[in-house]
């Protein structure tokens, strides 16, 4: 795992805070010995992990501050920043269709199953430097998640694949065993609660978009071309990015720790993606808040989690929901 990484560090300033953290104060100087760096490069490590609160200067030394309350002050600023960016896509459209209420000419309404399926298909086969996709996931009243045709080429052939995927991917067997394999062929992949719409990036000049539906055959397609629209989808894939949570290879999972889960530890996880509190699981279970707290805390050392998130990203990719 590469905590800082994951919130979009550079490798240096998370190495400069591990050691800073396993050495407490310590000179840039020194720490570019140790890190066998540039001093320039501990300076712009240092830039950055002092805008977050992660370090401060102390003298000559850096010190390295606790990380919960300023990674959860991250967490709540882009969790608004995502809210900003919905808001604001609401009521530009307004004022657009206001305005072009003949539609604008680099959206495109795709109306069948078969240009659906040919624009996806398009997408795959030209796309040259990457792929962005957020995808909601299946439902009961939804197709499953079935992997794109040519997406499986497309990264043969060295196109960069990057995906958000909704939890409900994971809490589906064979969703989970598509990602899973999708990520060891080289899919970066990172999992959010809550995904809004189905997109789909090729480059950074077409767009394919849906809104969640019921049921497959009134979900709606939206082409984007190159235009200001398309600029802020690639903006909100940036926001799921960013407070997304890695999914690792398979070479990176922690699946030979432990036994199948007892009926027990089956109870715990289910309540906690339910989202029960520490306390109402307690009181549902029969047991104290400690005890609670501890099992949680266990499983997560078991299965490399650093948040309760994570913890029910790897449970769910280890099929324990």
């Amino acid at each position: 795992m590469h905590p800082l990484r994951s919130i979009g560090l550079t490798a240096t300033a998370e190495d400069t805070y591990l050691a800073l953290v396993q050495r407490g104060p310590t000179t840039p100087a020194e720490l570019a010995s140790i890190l066998r760096v540039t001093p320039d490069a501990i300076g712009a490590a240092a830039g950055e992990l002092t805008v977050l609160g992660l370090v401060e200067p102390d003298g000559e030394r850096l010190v390295a501050r606790p990380p919960r309350a300023a990674l959860d002050a991250l967490s709540e600023i882009r969790a608004k920043e995502l809210g900003a960016l919905r808001d604001s896509a609401d009521e530009l459209s307004r004022f657009w269709r206001d305005h072009h209420p003949e539609g604008p000419g680099y959206i495109e309404i795709v109306k069948t199953e078969e240009a659906r399926k040919a624009l996806q298909r398009r997408i795959q086969d030209e796309a040259v430097h990457q792929i962005r996709a957020l995808s909601i996931g299946p439902s009961r009243r939804t197709a499953p998640l079935e992997v794109a045709p040519g997406s499986l080429e497309a990264l043969a052939r060295g196109v960069v694949y990057s995906v958000v995927y909704g939890a409900q991917s994971l809490r589906d067997p064979i969703g989970r065993e598509i990602i899973q394999t999708c990520v060891n062929l080289g899919e970066r992949a990172r999992v959010f609660p809550n995904v809004a719409l189905n997109l789909k990036v090729c480059d950074d000049r077409l767009a394919l978009v849906s809104p969640p539906a019921h049921a497959p055959q009134r979900r709606h397609y939206i082409a984007v071309e190159q235009s200001p629209l398309l600029d802020g989808l690639i903006g909100v894939f940036e926001s799921y990015w960013q407070m997304a949570v890695p999914l690792p290879a398979g070479d990176e999972s922690v699946d030979d720790v432990g036994d199948a889960p007892t009926d027990d530890t089956r109870q715990l996880l289910t309540y906690l993606s339910g989202g029960l509190t520490d306390e109402s699981i307690a009181r549902e279970i029969g047991v104290s808040e400690r005890t609670v707290a501890r099992r949680i805390a266990r499983l997560q050392e078991v299965l490399g989690a650093q948040t309760r998130f994570q913890l029910g990203v790897q449970a769910g990719r280890r099929g324990w929901l």
